[in-house]
This record gives C-alpha cells, sequence and structure tokens, in this order.
C-alpha cells in the first residue's frame, strides 16, 4: 500500500512536468488538490478510473493527503503547477534534463 502511495505521489510531478496534455489527467489533478471537494466527490469523479475495489483505498489516502494540509499549502501546489505550465508553453524555452 505505502509503494502504491509512493507511485502515485512522484507520478504527478512527471506527468505535469512537461504540461500532460491530457485533460483528464489534468481535471484529475486540480480535483486532488482541491480542498472544497469531499472524498465521496473525489471517489465519484476517480470512478470511471478505479477499474479494481483494492484501488480505492490508496486514491482516497492520496486524496486525504491534501485534505489535511493548509490552504495555504494547496495554494502553493496550485501555484507551482501553473508555472510549470507556463514555464512549458513559453515560447523559445529550453529545458535540458540531464
Amino acid at each position: 500500500m505505502k509503494l502504491v502511495m509512493v507511485f502515485m505521489l512522484a507520478s504527478i510531478p512527471i506527468c505535469c512536468y512537461a504540461s500532460s496534455g491530457c485533460n483528464a489527467m489534468d481535471d484529475a489533478i486540480a480535483k486532488t488538490i482541491d480542498k472544497d471537494m469531499s472524498l465521496e466527490e473525489y471517489n465519484h469523479v476517480l470512478s470511471a478510473y478505479i477499474f479494481v475495489t483494492y484501488d480505492k483505498t490508496p486514491v482516497e489516502k492520496f486524496k486525504q493527503c491534501f485534505l489535511d494540509q493548509p490552504r495555504e499549502t494547496l495554494e502553493n501546489v496550485n501555484r507551482m503547477m501553473l508555472m510549470e505550465t507556463i514555464i512549458e508553453t513559453t515560447p523559445g524555452h529550453n529545458v535540458c534534463i540531464n
């Protein structure tokens, strides 16, 4: 279970770094960060992506991690996600990853 959480946390920056290009992924990330969205609403939104029942618990714990954070932290995460998108869509911006 802990390994699943680690992979879920690690996948967000990887998928978002290059601006995922997937509206469903971007929407899922926005709903994960949204403190006003309850756990029940979140499960309903992501139900199309949860194919087996044992995936539900890690997804709930993942969302709960964000619900437990103060609003300031979530605003900073939103700001970081916005900055990544702006940087990646800026013409002439070259990123070299070693």
